[in-house]
């Protein structure tokens, strides 16, 4: 992985800001890029997967080369997500969403052509 010993760092400073000041339910995924170029490793893989581990973050390699892990990545981060029921403006769980099809007869009909 390609992380820079000085970009860990800072990614370990955002995680700690999202664990500090954001919902409980995050999910946070940490991704080592660059995986195609393995031979410049600066970050061993089991030093990310222990933070991510004692973080409870979602951890991959990838790279944006090749796609390698790109597609998963995402789709773990979703698998992840929790499911709630969506709201809806009057704030009921799973009532009156999207358009109503069974709308009663219109009221603003123009009477100009029913003679």
């Amino acid at each position: 992985m390609m992380f820079l010993q000085e970009t860990f760092a800072r990614a370990k400073t955002w995680v700690k800001e999202l664990q500090r000041q954001a919902s409980p339910n995050i999910v946070i995924a940490l991704s080592g890029n660059k995986a195609d170029l393995a031979n410049k490793r600066m970050v061993e893989y089991e030093e990310a997967q222990a933070y991510a581990d004692d973080n409870s973050l979602l951890f991959m390699e990838t790279s944006a080369k090749t796609a390698m892990n790109v597609n998963d990545l995402f789709l773990a981060i979703a698998k992840k997500l929790p499911k709630s029921e969506p709201q809806s403006v009057t704030g009921t769980p799973g009532r009156n969403r999207g358009v109503d099809l069974h709308e009663t007869a219109q009221q603003n009909k123009s009477q100009c052509c029913s003679n």
